[in-house]
């Protein structure tokens, strides 16, 4: 198993020593997300100070940047950190592409394959010098000049990932990407009953192997050194189960376990702005359901329970021991 974990992207100058620590520690990767900071600019600074650390994209939007775009920023980053770059991508919601980023919105899954696919018939164009034509409906790319064509990458193309919750998405993950990173507004029950048949079904249909596919996500691990800590994540955890089930899109997961009702009164609720009591409406029971919980010299069995079997890649809190990072990357 992977365990990745975050780094400060709010101040450049810190993420060297920063990623370089998180590697002495022992962590497989780490990932950026694209909320108040660029994704990308701290793995460029984080690929020249570590040697072997994964770095990804957890995530970037995908459609506020063309494909082009994606593609060039993904091949100088491979080349950067000699191999260990993963871009991971993610469509979010049609207010933020409309409202936040001015791009037009369409029905996000389709128009995510076709820019999976473009990513890489422009990458196969620069790696093996095929002539560049994709043409779909979203995305037409058909000129590459010497000029703009990068110099050559001796590691290999990016691996790519998305984002994925709802069915369409996850057949996307499957029949198109190197991997899925799962939302954390996840139960066991669901990835088993629902996710990993979706999965299995995609992977089939494109011919690929699960062995040669990554799996992320799907639930939250509550860790700390001590109990208050473990406390402290376990209350910040129910808030975000709280936050996401008063939207429908998340209801398929509050469905699995017969909780429809819980997801309508959370939705009335935020209308109402009613967010502290929302919060409250979240069982201890329920929060389990979602995370692993325990102390740094508990939580190993939960992660095994948990998710060893189905998911190759969790995320952990950056001070977490060395020799239990050391004994989940044996799972």
């Amino acid at each position: 198993m992977k365990i990745n974990t975050g780094i400060p992207a709010h101040d450049l100058h810190a993420v060297g020593p920063a990623a370089k620590a998180v590697e002495e520690r022992g962590f497989s990767g780490i990932s950026t997300q694209e909320n108040r900071q660029d994704a990308f600019l701290p793995l460029a600074v984080a690929a020249t100070a570590t040697n072997a650390l994964e770095l990804r994209t957890s995530i970037a939007i995908a459609f506020a940047r063309s494909p082009m775009v994606a593609a060039n920023m993904s091949w100088d980053l491979q080349r950067a950190s000699k191999g260990r770059f993963t871009l991971g991508i993610g469509s979010q919601v049609k207010g933020h592409n409309l409202r936040r980023f001015s791009v037009p919105w369409s029905p996000p899954a389709p128009r995510m394959r076709e820019y999976v696919q473009a990513l890489r018939a422009i990458w196969d164009c620069w790696a093996n010098g095929s002539k560049l034509d994709y043409q779909g409906e979203h995305y037409q790319f058909s000129l590459m000049t010497p000029n703009f064509t990068p110099e050559p990458c001796e590691y290999g193309v990016p691996k790519v990932q998305i984002a994925a919750v709802g069915p369409a998405m996850m057949k996307v993950a499957a029949e198109e990407c190197d991997g899925v990173m799962l939302h954390a507004f996840c139960t066991g029950k669901y990835l088993e009953e629902v996710i990993m048949p979706r999965l299995t079904k995609g992977l089939q249909t494109s011919g690929r192997s699960r062995a040669d596919y990554e799996i992320s996500g799907g639930g939250f691990v509550v860790t700390g050194a001590d109990d208050a800590a473990v406390s402290k994540m376990f209350e910040w955890v129910r808030m975000r189960v709280g936050f996401y089930g008063s939207t429908p899109s998340y209801w398929p997961v509050f469905e699995q376990h017969g909780w429809q009702d819980l997801g309508h009164k959370l939705n009335d609720m935020s209308k109402k702005g009613q967010w502290e009591q929302m919060t409250a409406e979240v069982s201890d029971d329920i929060v389990h359901e979602f995370c692993a919980v325990g102390r740094f010299d508990q939580i190993s069995d939960k992660i095994r329970q948990r998710f060893a079997g189905s998911v190759d890649v969790v995320s952990l809190p950056d001070d977490t021991p060395s020799d239990l990072l050391q004994e989940l990357r044996s799972l």
